[in-house]
Formats: C-alpha cells, sequence, structure tokens
C-alpha cells in the first residue's frame, strides 16, 4: 500500500461511517486492499469508468429484481480492480442481495452493506480530505529525506553520516548487509542495534529474508547488478511511511555507492569501523561481539590472531585470505599499515598459518623482504584488543628496522626499537632526544648528517657498510661523522655514548619517521 492511500479496513475505522451501522458480508479477509479514492456511482455499468483502486457507494437502485445484472455489475467491478463496494440498504435493497454476496466473495472484492441511511457525501468528503493529506504528507516526506541525503552526499559525508541521518528519519535500527546477509554497517541506538546483531543470523535466514512487522527491506543495485540491502528495523509507523523510507534510503546509498567507486568499498569501512573500535578501547570487547558475528567473523570456539602488514592494500590481503581459504576481517588501521584479524579453528596451528600467510604474501607480492608483524594469539575475545595493539606496534617498529628481520615479526624480534617505540610518547622520551640530537637537528647539515648518523649506528659503527648503505665514499663518510662528533659534543668509538645517542635517534624516528 503506498503512503497516500488508506486501506478498506480504515476507512470502515473511521467514526463519519459508524452513524450507517457498516456490516462486511463479503471478502472480510481482503479489507486492507488500498484504496485510491471514493467514488458515488448508481450507474450499471460503472466499471467502464474506473481506474482501480475506488471504493464505490451506491445504492443500487438500478440492479433491483435483476440478478444476472447483478452478478454482472459485480463482475465489472472486479475487471476495473475497484477496492471495494458499499451498498446502503433501504432503497433498493432491504438486505444484503445474496447473488452480488456470493459474486463479491468469489472474486475476493470487500463488500460492505450500511443498515442505516446514510449520507454517501460526508463519507466521500472525509476520505478525500484524509487521502489528499497523506499525499501531501507522503511528499514531504519523501522531499525532506531526499534533500536531507542529498545534501550529505554532496558534502562528502561518509556512509555512516547517511545511515545515521536514515535512523534519525525512521526512528528505528538501520542495517546495511551485501547479498551474503554480511552487515557492512549500521545506525541507531546502540542497545537497539546490539540487539538486532544479537540474533540476526537467526533474522537473516528466515524465509522469505528479514521482511517481517516493521522489518522492511529495499534493495540496493544499478546496471542491472543487485550489490546489497538496506534493512529498516522495527520500523514503528505505518508500513507505507516505511517503504517510502526505504526507498528513498536506497536511492541515496545507490548514489554514494557510485560517486565513491575508487574509494573503499562498503566491506572494507566496515572491517576498519569494527577493528577501530576494538583499538580505541571505548567499549568492552564483548559488546563488540555481535557486530563481529553480524559482520561475517566466526567468534564460537575460534583462535584469533592479529596481523598487520605495511604497503600492502586490504584488497591485496582479502584476496590471499581467499587464496588460503582463511577466515578474517581486513582493514588500514593506520598510514600504509593494514590489519588482518584472522579467525582460526581451534585445531589450527596459529604460528604455522602465520608463516605460511607471510611466504604466501613474498610469493603473490614479488617482495622478498616483505614481513607481516604478529600479535599473539588468543581464543578470548577480550584478549584481541590488546594483541591487535601490539601488532601494531611490532609493524611500526619493524617498518624502521635494519633488513634481516624474519617473514613474520614479533614483539621480540624489535627488541629496543618496539621499547621506544612504545615510550616515545613520553615526554621524559622526547625531552632526552630533543637534548642529544639538538644541535644536529639545528643544523643547516642535518639532511646531510641524519642519514650518516643512522646509517653508522644501525650497521653496528662500521663504517664501509655505513659508506655502501649511504652511497657515498669511505672519505666522505669519515668528515660527515667528524662534524657529528664535533656537533654533538660525542665520541662515537665509546659505547655508552653512542649508545646514549642511538637511543635518542630511534626516539626521534619514532616520533617523525626515519
Amino acid at each position: 500500500m503506498s503512503a497516500h492511500t488508506l486501506s478498506v479496513r480504515q476507512i470502515l475505522a473511521l467514526d463519519r461511517i459508524a452513524a450507517g451501522q457498516p456490516e462486511v458480508v463479503a471478502a472480510a479477509d481482503h479489507l486492507d486492499r488500498p484504496v485510491r479514492w471514493v467514488h458515488v456511482a448508481e450507474a450499471a455499468d460503472v466499471g467502464v469508468m474506473l481506474s482501480g483502486g475506488e471504493m464505490i457507494l451506491t445504492t443500487g437502485v438500478l440492479l433491483a429484481d435483476d440478478e444476472r445484472l447483478q452478478a454482472e455489475y459485480i463482475d465489472s467491478l472486479h475487471r476495473a480492480e475497484a477496492a471495494a463496494l458499499v451498498l446502503g440498504l433501504g432503497r433498493a435493497f432491504p438486505s444484503s442481495p445474496e447473488g452480488m454476496r456470493r459474486a463479491a466473495e468469489r472474486h475476493g472484492l470487500p463488500m460492505v452493506v450500511l443498515h442505516r441511511p446514510f449520507p454517501f457525501a460526508e463519507l466521500t468528503e472525509e476520505v478525500q480530505s484524509r487521502l489528499v493529506r497523506r499525499k501531501f504528507a507522503a511528499v514531504s516526506l519523501s522531499e525532506g529525506i531526499r534533500t536531507a541525503l542529498t545534501g550529505l552526499i554532496t558534502a562528502g559525508a561518509p556512509l555512516q553520516g547517511l545511515l545515521d541521518e536514515i535512523a534519525a528519519h525512521s526512528g528505528c535500527p538501520v542495517v546495511l548487509t551485501n547479498l551474503a546477509h554480511r552487515v557492512l554497517a549500521t545506525a541507531g541506538e546502540h542497545p537497539a542495534v546490539d540487539d538486532v546483531l544479537r540474533d540476526w543470523d537467526r533474522i537473516a535466514r528466515q524465509p522469505g529474508g528479514v521482511d517481517g512487522e516493521g522489518w522492511i527491506r529495499a534493495d540496493l543495485g544499478g546496471r542491472g547488478e543487485r550489490w546489497g540491502s538496506v534493512v529498516l528495523c522495527g520500523h514503528r509507523g505505518d508500513g507505507a511511511s516505511g517503504r517510502l523510507l526505504a526507498d528513498r534510503a536506497a536511492e541515496a546509498l545507490v548514489l554514494h555507492h557510485l560517486l565513491s567507486g575508487s574509494g573503499p568499498s562498503w566491506e572494507e569501512q566496515s572491517a576498519r569501523c569494527l577493528l577501530s573500535d576494538l583499538l580505541a578501547g571505548g567499549a568492552p570487547a564483548r559488546s563488540l561481539l555481535p557486530r563481529a558475528r553480524a559482520a561475517g567473523l566466526p567468534v564460537n570456539r575460534r583462535t584469533f590472531v592479529p596481523l598487520v602488514v605495511r604497503d600492502t592494500s586490504p584488497s591485496q590481503l582479502d584476496r590471499l585470505l581467499r587464496l588460503l581459504g582463511l577466515k578474517g576481517l581486513v582493514a588500514e588501521l593506520a598510514e600504509r599499515s593494514t590489519a588482518v584479524l584472522l579467525s582460526l579453528a581451534r585445531d589450527q596451528a596459529p604460528e604455522a598459518l602465520a608463516a605460511h600467510f607471510a611466504d604466501r604474501l613474498r610469493a603473490e607480492s614479488g617482495d622478498a623482504r616483505a614481513v607481516v608483524a604478529a600479535g599473539p594469539a588468543h581464543s578470548d575475545w577480550e584478549d584481541v584488543p590488546e594483541a591487535l595493539r601490539e601488532a601494531l606496534h611490532v609493524a611500526e617498529a619493524a617498518a624502521g628496522a635494519p633488513p634481516g628481520l624474519p617473514p613474520v615479526v614479533r614483539i621480540g624480534d624489535v627488541r629496543l626499537r618496539g621499547l621506544v617505540r612504545q615510550l616515545r610518547d613520553d615526554p621524559r622520551v622526547q625531552a632526552f632526544s630533543e637534548r642529544e640530537l639538538d644541535a644536529i637537528l639545528a643544523s643547516e647539515d642535518a639532511a646531510e648528517l641524519l642519514p650518516v648518523l643512522r646509517g653508522y649506528l644501525t650497521t653496528g659503527r662500521n663504517k664501509s657498510r655505513t659508506a655502501l648503505l649511504t652511497h657515498m665514499s669511505r672519505p666522505a663518510v669519515y668528515r660527515r661523522l667528524e662534524s657529528i662528533e664535533a656537533l654533538l659534543g660525542v665520541d662515537l668509538d665509546d659505547f655508552e655514548q653512542a649508545a646514549s645517542v642511538h637511543l635518542a635517534l630511534l626516539a626521534h624516528d619514532a616520533q617523525t619517521g626515519p
């Protein structure tokens, strides 16, 4: 039923018609048929005047004493797709005509008789005014949400901004899914959204999909292809306005999808939001478990392994997961760092699978030096956020490390560099770094001297290897090292002084990047 129609049942419930003592005598199970208009007609061939959806009001004065004509009258209303027939008793029929009643029942055409005289004009006036108001309200609602969503798209709002606006208009949780019913994004009040997601597996697999009382789904797609759905979960308004909201939402989401075609996919955005919330720690990890399950991540009796890979796109890693037959979420969580949260069966070996993942990454990317930073494996979901933070930390520390790291890098492999990365935001560490390196950082030759200092300390104070690493002659390296020692007032041949400068340089690089 459209947003600007009334059902036969709704019209019969009006106070105005109660004075006529209405009685449904046929097709009582079809009272939810939509009424587009109310038409008073005494013509025997009224069917030719109709375009469908009309409720016909008549006294039947031209049909009396002719059962054949009465049956043809009902047949013509059925062919014209009339919504219902209201027959006023008294002038032509003292009681409900049995032939008309049987014909109406056969066609599923609701037939109502009025036992008391009733001015048809009052009913037509009441219904027509309500229909006009509903149509205006529907147009206003449609234009209101369309304008709001179009404005957000024009302003470059993210997907979540659109969903939040849709949830505000509909007053219920909103769920965006792909064709496999995997939840990509949600909006609405958190407790209500959590209730929906907690039971999502069962809801999404009900016969006929998620459609039910107050559940309204609109498909998303274009150019002959469907790629997902938007679902209003438990909409409390009438079905017509809910359908209108869902359709306008779908139009806006399709437009957003087409305009952001070169950006991250909705699946990537979904994984990024979930993993970012896990990292942030603003909510207990257990409260995010329904979202993870609805997003397609197996969570029951699983082992979770967080991995982070530098300089590899989420799409490449997602493709690698599918190639290896592994389940997981993939998202870019920091600049140049993409996280993979693996969900393994309890009988799978986490370390062996991480090593296999790293080997296949090197083979697929063609980069024999690619490394995978790994956090500890955990079977308890509550431990996943800290393990994911550790994997990110290891990836950052490994990024500036010299060559020679293993394919899978763990916290023990980054040693002092990893510790400095963890402490880089401590004001005392920052002050120490500035104090040790201030003279060289303030020098006009800093851009030339810092790479030499970094190479010298990284290679274990090997001047020949430093020359190769910096693409300089050995005499040039010697001169720059002399300048560095003079500026800093240190003797780099002294182990403790060199270690102090090295620690300061690691802290500086942790803040700014080497």
